[in-house]
């Protein structure tokens, strides 16, 4: 947005970003990230999410993130119909915990870089230094052109140029007392913004496209990517790593993964395939014409759509924790993922059991990559 912003290496990291995180992405929408009749009923809840931060925040876990929705897909179970406010939720879970981290979502076609700046500054007062930013460039044109919020002719490419001039700006109101720049997309002039962060919030993304991985090479701290299998997971953190040192930048690389948690390998896998057989399929056609999907398309099979109908909405791990356990440290040793987030179809009953027998070996195995509670 303007020649004096700070570029990456002169704005520097955030001081704790050496070793591996392990957060919880939160449930703060109804139905989790299971859209099945057959799975868990988490309502979305404030109440709920407290909860579950508490139990992060004592069980050792290194950070908390919400993302941000604003229509959900339908269908017999209504996934996503409500949903809160992710930087309204961090705010409160900020005040009730007191070392994890928390990471809230923004996105950029909705909020201007001035209103952005002052809100995490502000989470970072809530904290004391434990904010962080999720930034999504928008993909779903039907939640947004709901709001009248979807720019016509900027295309994915394009939403990374736009996103550049508003984390810039962003930068910049964090660092500078006064801030004039005119893009393309965002005006400043004269813009201030006080309080400063009293520390570098970190920031994270989700692009994993050619100009993904460049916007986060350039202007954030982490990227999350996924992979359907342990060879694609490898391959694909090795990818963008490589892609960003080419641009002379290193960055951190996270994934996320459905932990389902039983007594033993058979009671887990049991549960899979039960939210397997309950797939919603309305839910399930909701969810990917949010994608972009035409409804002549939606019946077609592809390897989107294979994905999307086992019915959980990322890669998953199944097993007893002395599975959950092996299956990890194995991720961890064969992948260059920096950090994993992790999803219960159930929080309350299965955090407590990962952050109490899992959680603490994968520390020891994996001293001074996996960061000590005590070092947060």
């Amino acid at each position: 947005m303007t020649e004096s912003i700070p570029q990456r290496a002169d704005f520097g990291l955030p001081s704790d970003t050496g070793g591996r995180d392990i957060g919880i992405f939160m449930p703060m929408a109804n139905g989790g990230w299971i859209i099945s009749k057959n799975s868990p009923r988490l309502d979305g809840s404030y109440d709920y999410n407290l909860e579950v931060a508490k139990l992060a925040d004592a069980g050792g876990l290194d950070f908390i993130m919400a993302m941000a929705k604003f229509r959900g897909y339908g269908g017999e179970i209504e996934h996503w119909k409500s949903s809160l406010d992710s930087p309204l939720m961090m705010a409160g879970l900020a005040q009730a915990t007191t070392r994890v981290k928390v990471w809230a979502t923004v996105h950029t076609l909705l909020q201007n870089p001035a209103v952005t700046a002052k809100m995490i500054a502000t989470l970072d007062q809530i904290s004391h230094g434990r904010a962080g930013l999720n930034v999504v460039t928008g993909a779903y044109k039907g939640e947004f052109a709901q709001m009248g919020a979807w720019p016509e002719g900027v295309d994915h490419d394009e939403r990374y140029v736009l996103a550049t001039e508003w984390i810039q700006g962003i930068k910049a109101l964090w660092t500078q007392d006064s801030v004039t720049a005119h893009g393309k997309y965002f005006t400043l002039d004269d813009c201030q913004s006080f309080p400063k962060p009293s520390t570098r919030p970190i920031l994270v993304c989700a692009g994993t496209s050619k100009a993904g991985v460049r916007f986060t090479a350039e202007e954030m701290d982490a990227l999350f990517l996924a992979g359907n299998d342990l060879d694609e997971l490898i391959a694909n953190s090795a990818k963008a790593k490589a892609g960003a040192l080419e641009l002379g930048h290193a960055i951190r690389a996270y994934s996320m993964m459905i932990l389902v948690i039983a007594d033993t390998d058979a009671e887990a896998e049991a549960m899979v395939e039960s939210y397997r057989d309950g797939l919603d399929e309305g839910a399930l056609h909701g969810m990917l014409r949010a994608y972009g999907f035409l409804d002549s398309e939606i019946g077609k099979e592809n390897d989107f759509t294979r994905k999307a109908r086992s019915a959980l909405m990322a890669p998953h791990v199944a097993g007893s924790p002395a599975t959950i356990l092996e299956k990890l440290t194995e991720i961890f040793e064969k992948t260059e993922l920096d950090g994993l987030m992790v999803i219960f179809p159930e929080y309350l009953t299965m955090l407590p059991i990962f952050a109490k027998e899992i959680l603490p070996v994968l520390r020891q195995r994996f001293p001074g990559k996996i960061r000590e509670a005590a070092h947060v």
